[in-house]
This record gives C-alpha cells, structure tokens and sequence, in this order.
C-alpha cells in the first residue's frame, strides 16, 4: 500500500485475515498507480449476503472525489476483484473523459475553486417508523444520523464525470458559470438530469446519456 493512503479494511459478521488484506492492498495500489497516481484513503467491507459475499469500495482520491465499487460472490477474492474492476474501469472511462473535457475547454485539470461545506442527514423512514417532532414541527421525520459534506464547485460536465465516478444517483453542486446550486443525477431511461434553478426559460435541462459522456 502506497504510504501516502490509509487503508480500511473491515468485516460485517465476517473475519478479514491478513492474507486477505494484503491482497486488497496490493491489487488497490495496483490499480490507483496505473489510472490516477495516488489516493488520499480508501475503505473496503466484506459482508455476508445469504450464501454470497459482498464487497464494497470506497477510495477518496482527492479532496471532493469519490470513487465506488460493489459486487457480490460465492468467496472473498471474487467478490473484492470483482468490486476492484469497476473501480478499475470507473478509472478508466473518468481518465478518458478528463482529457477529453480539458482538451475541448483547454483548461487547467479539474479545477475547484472552493468548496463548501454542507449538512448532509439521514432520515428515519417507512410506514413503521415513529413520527417526532424535529425543528419545532411536528410529524417531521426523526433524524438518525448528520454528516458533514462537500458541497463543491464545477461545470456541469465535471458535476456528471464526478457523479458516474462515485456511482451515485445525484450530484449536489454549486455552478461555476453562475455559481448558483444545481443537481444532476441518473434518469430511468439511461439519460442525464439537470436541474438548474437559473436557466432561461426554453432552455432544456436534461442532456442525453451520449453528451453526458455517461
């Protein structure tokens, strides 16, 4: 493992030998130094799923970027090599359109200006659950977990690299053209979301799967 990224490793109702770890460290380091160079930190977690192993990738390789790979298998290795191939080819696809975006806006690689920070919660959910009073109203649903969040500042083409790279549904960020907050996220039939608060009327918030670059 490289020395500048901490490594996680961890079992749900499981036990994760040290074997197991090395060869987690090994094909991670593996992969990071051919697609990206170096990570800031990343958090692998072996569950049992019925008969199945699950494994499930999280790296962090810069500030505000995520990267995540999940599968599931019969054993430990195949479920991880499976998980580290999407990280794998998520690397890829996101490198290539990179340079494809920077060479098109002839711009400084992926250039944040700020970043914000933000409050992110997890609400309890379901028809079982009891409802509280939260904020002073009451029926609100209770809150179970707060987090902290980067709120960060991109184009749209960068908001969408950034969202298929995480494998995320949406994407929360501020506009840098206009520096407004806007949302992109994954629509049911394989087409990109864009919801714009400042846009001209006329003008169409939804790009297709193919100018995504998704």
């Amino acid at each position: 493992m490289s020395p500048a990224m901490q490594l996680i490793v961890t079992g749900r109702q499981v036990d994760v030998g040290e074997t197991l770890r090395t060869h987690v460290s090994d094909a991670l380091d593996a992969i990071l130094g051919k697609y990206f160079g170096s990570a800031i930190e990343a958090h692998v977690v072996f569950a049992r799923e019925g008969h199945l192993i699950r494994a499930e990738i999280e790296v962090r390789l810069s500030r505000g970027i995520l990267v995540n790979g999940r599968a599931a298998a019969s054993e430990f290795y195949a479920a991880f090599d499976a998980a580290a191939e999407r990280i794998a080819k998520q690397l890829r696809r996101y490198k290539r359109r990179l340079h494809a975006h920077h060479a098109k806006n002839r711009g400084p690689e992926e250039t944040v200006e700020r970043e914000e920070q933000a409050r992110s919660y997890i609400l309890a959910g379901g028809e079982d659950e009891a409802e509280e009073v939260a904020d002073g109203h009451a029926g609100a649903p209770a809150v179970i977990a707060e987090m902290s969040t980067e709120l960060p500042q991109l184009t749209v083409g960068e908001a969408v690299m950034r969202m298929d790279l995480a494998d995320s549904p949406f994407l929360l960020f501020r506009n840098r053209s206009h520096g407004q907050l806007n949302l992109v996220y994954r629509r049911g039939d394989g087409n990109i979301g864009w919801i714009d608060p400042s846009l001209e009327p006329g003008r169409s918030n939804s790009v297709t799967a193919g100018r995504a670059s998704r």
